[in-house]
């Protein structure tokens, strides 16, 4: 290990820090993707490994995605994205990060730039059953695996996949799983996106970042996970239109929310929020009920909101939501 990041130091001229210990290997299968509509970078992974997902994926928008697994080298991931982010392409930085590695053959990387060129390297001494798919714009890799039928089953099964990025990954991490995927079984699951073009404001540019650290069925909990992220985002939206006094908008989002997350009685709240103050009071009274009925501490929240201008300081309104 020390020896890898002294030779990265000399033939990248890129900062690493040294002395690491050697890491147990990450066996796992994988999938590295660009949105060819979007643009939107992604990584999603399984594997039978506390945590995965804070190991293998890794991605910067506007740049490049990134997945390092079997002997982990972490390394590869800050590294890569930082050639490509230099210019060079998905391939070319590959190639750069192995000339340095004097442990290639342990390791398995994944790499697709901003343009959608994708490159991958399985070594030689990963374990059986080990290998790669590199495909239109995604990568496909898997090790340690039942057997040698899974990532071509990934690859299959992403690209005829519906949806967005995400749902596309996850088809190709339960294609895998279908297919017998790790031979020791399964633990954890991580699925990170960003999009395609940077904003300037990083922490607006993750689109999914979600980890299932440990779990008997780490998919189906990334699924939902996949669900509940979507249902918050149009709770942000909402939030948005709300601040700026939208009620129509914030109205719209807050419904497209309590759709995807039926139970979670917030977003219907926020829903009957925005319903009132844009003066659809009788609309709003039912879901306030349906609420209150649920989680009677949500009324608490009512006047605390109009004193901040979030409902209005209408007496008669807030009487009729409190007395649901």
């Amino acid at each position: 290990m020390r020896r890898f990041t002294l030779l990265l130091l000399a033939t990248l001229s890129l900062p690493i820090s040294a002395g690491e210990a050697p890491r147990r290997p990450v066996h796992t299968y994988s999938i590295v993707a660009r949105d060819p509509v979007t643009g939107d970078l992604g990584v999603a992974v399984q594997s039978h490994w506390f945590s995965v997902g804070s190991a293998v994926p890794w991605a910067e928008s506007g740049v490049g995605a990134i997945a390092t697994q079997s002997f982990t080298e972490p390394s590869y991931g800050p590294l890569g994205l930082a050639l490509m982010k230099g210019g060079k392409s998905a391939p070319e930085a590959l190639k750069a990060l192995l000339a340095a590695d004097t442990d290639r053959e342990v390791r398995q990387v994944a790499m697709v730039d901003a343009q959608g060129r994708a490159a991958a390297h399985t070594g030689a001494k990963c374990i059986q059953a080990a290998g790669h798919e590199v495909g239109e714009g995604f990568t496909v890799e898997a090790n340690l695996m039942d057997k040698a039928t899974v990532w071509p089953a990934m690859a299959k099964a992403f690209r005829g996949a519906k949806g967005d990025l995400a749902d596309r990954m996850l088809a190709a991490l339960r294609a895998a799983q279908a297919e017998g995927g790790d031979l020791r079984g399964r633990q954890s699951a991580a699925i990170l996106i960003v999009k395609g073009k940077a904003s300037g404001q990083p922490w607006d540019d993750r689109l999914f970042d979600l980890r299932v650290e440990d779990n008997p069925d780490p998919l189906k909990e990334l699924g939902r996970l996949i669900q509940l992220r979507r249902a918050y985002r149009h709770m942000d939206e909402g939030d948005g239109f709300v601040t700026a006094g939208k009620w129509t908008e914030a109205k719209t989002a807050y419904e497209a929310a309590a759709k995807l997350a039926p139970g979670i009685w917030e977003m219907p709240f926020w829903q009957a929020v925005a319903l009132a103050s844009s003066g659809k009071r009788d609309e709003a009274l039912p879901i306030f009920k349906q609420v209150f009925d649920a989680e009677p501490f949500w009324k608490q929240l009512v006047p605390r909101l109009a004193d901040v201008d979030q409902l209005p300081k209408d007496p008669a309104l807030l009487k009729a939501i409190e007395a649901q």
